[in-house]
């Protein structure tokens, strides 16, 4: 079997309220990253200079060797950077990615950070690339940078958001378990619950569009303005969903040596502007977001997940969507499953793709194995408990006589010509609809009937998993 781990479906087409706390439109969520001190850097113990989200576009690592530009960079940030923005920002709930030992190095800073009731999430213990960092090592890491952030702080972090991850860090942030939610996820406007190894973790999702790093990318921002107009955009968007009733969580991520420069920090003001002038805007930090969402849409389980089922109870309980023919549950079973899947809607569009990729025979072979409407087998009550109620539900179950004889002679004279029954999705029409129908469709070709046959097939399919999964 084939199970895919990434969610493709998310909240899907219709969004999830928020009930932003006053009936908000928009919760508008502005993070501060503090990495200065906690970059690579041969004086940090690191075996090379950084190379990352700096002035210096296309700058490489020097390995063993000090890089003056790029710590004077990360100095800036420090030293002028973040009190611009701390003047900006200091009476609105932000929230701040604190990397541990940026922290331990910046005392004035983190004391306004607490002056200004800023909630302070853990960046990871040190600015690093954790792609090729062996698991057990990461989780140290982890470990020493809630013990350092705690110590510096006087509160552990209750958020966590490592930036360069690994494949490791959503399942070791999972596992450390004191962690309110992660944010290293950039997969929805809204907050969503990710299980791991059977346990609920919530996600408040980040932003790396929103965000002023793309000011140190070769694509991206050039000036102050085109941030603004970036940001200025996605807030109205937003807030146009949030008055058409689906509120969502904006995002916007700051760096103190990138937003914090005098021509950028324009962009951030103008935002500041704009969005005070909307009424219905919650302000908030992501703990207050998380807490907010955990209280409102506390985790539930999902009762039935098909992709999580043993082979025996998938095909037991859906072999029998296609009639008489559980070798296409076996099949979708047997195929890469995921979350998409766990609707009736994503299962029935799966279980269509095995029968669209099956053989002539066995395609036809699905479609002589459905009953005559109103047939003898439906005289000898001998249909599936799927047939009975689907032909119930139309009222071919209380046929006068004559109406009997006239759907068995179309039906006879239907399967004569065809060499299958005819087949209609019955829930989707009446009785006089059918019947309709039959006395049309009996003239057609073969070839076009077997096109429409099949298609009703998979319409009854899909009509029976949205009944099966209720």
């Amino acid at each position: 079997m084939m199970r895919y781990s990434r969610d493709m479906r998310g909240y899907g087409e219709k969004t999830p309220d928020p009930q932003w706390p006053g009936g908000a439109k928009i919760a508008v969520q502005i993070v501060m990253n503090y990495e200065e001190g906690g970059e690579n850097s041969i004086e940090h113990g690191d075996a090379a200079s950084e190379a990352f989200l700096s002035e210096i576009i296309g700058a490489q690592p020097w390995p063993g060797q000090r890089h003056w530009n790029m710590e004077s960079i990360y100095d800036y940030g420090a030293r002028a950077g973040f009190w611009r923005l701390h003047r900006m920002l200091k009476d609105l709930p932000i929230t701040v990615y604190g990397v541990a030992t940026a922290l331990e190095r910046a005392p004035e800073q983190v004391a306004a950070m607490q002056e200004a009731g800023w909630e302070i999430a853990t960046h990871g213990l040190k600015w690093i690339d954790y792609r090729d960092v062996p698991r057990e090592v990461e989780a140290r890491h982890i470990a020493e940078a809630i013990r350092l952030h705690e110590a510096v702080t006087g509160e552990r972090p209750h958020g966590f958001y490592q930036g360069r991850t690994s494949m490791n860090t959503v399942a070791l942030g999972c596992e450390e378990g004191g962690f309110a939610y992660l944010a290293d996820t950039i997969a929805d406007d809204l907050p969503y619950w990710h299980v791991h190894e059977g346990k609920p973790q919530l996600m408040v999702p980040y932003t790396m569009d929103a965000n002023d790093m793309r000011f140190s990318s070769g694509q991206g921002f050039g000036t102050g303005v085109e941030f603004f107009d970036y940001l200025r955009d996605s807030f109205d968007l937003l807030y146009a969903e949030g008055q058409a009733g689906a509120p969502k969580m904006m995002s916007i991520g700051l760096h103190c040596r990138l937003a914090g420069r005098p021509g950028r920090a324009m962009a951030i003001q103008r935002f500041l502007d704009h969005a005070r002038a909307h009424e219905g805007v919650w302000f908030a930090s992501r703990l207050d977001i998380a807490r907010h969402w955990a209280k409102v849409h506390p985790f539930r389980p999902q009762e039935l997940q098909p992709s999580r089922m043993e082979r025996d109870d998938f095909v037991t309980r859906f072999g029998g969507i296609y009639e008489h023919s559980p070798w296409i549950a076996e099949r979708v079973w047997d195929g890469e499953m995921g979350a998409v899947h766990d609707s009736a809607a994503g299962l029935a569009a799966r279980m269509a793709q095995v029968f669209r990729s099956a053989s002539d025979q066995e395609r036809l072979d699905v479609l002589i194995a459905h009953p005559d409407l109103a047939g003898k087998l439906a005289q000898a009550k001998r249909l599936t408990a799927d047939s009975t109620a689907e032909q119930a539900s139309a009222g071919l179950d209380s046929l006068t006589d004559q109406e009997r004889a006239d759907f068995t002679r179309l039906n006879d004279d239907y399967t004569a010509k065809h060499g299958f029954p005819f087949i209609i999705a019955v829930r989707d029409h009446d009785k006089a609809g059918i019947h309709d129908a039959m006395r049309r469709r009996v003239a057609n070709d073969t070839r076009t009937e077997r096109s429409e046959a099949e298609k009703q097939v998979m319409r009854i399919a899909e009509l029976r998993l949205k009944e099966a999964m209720k």
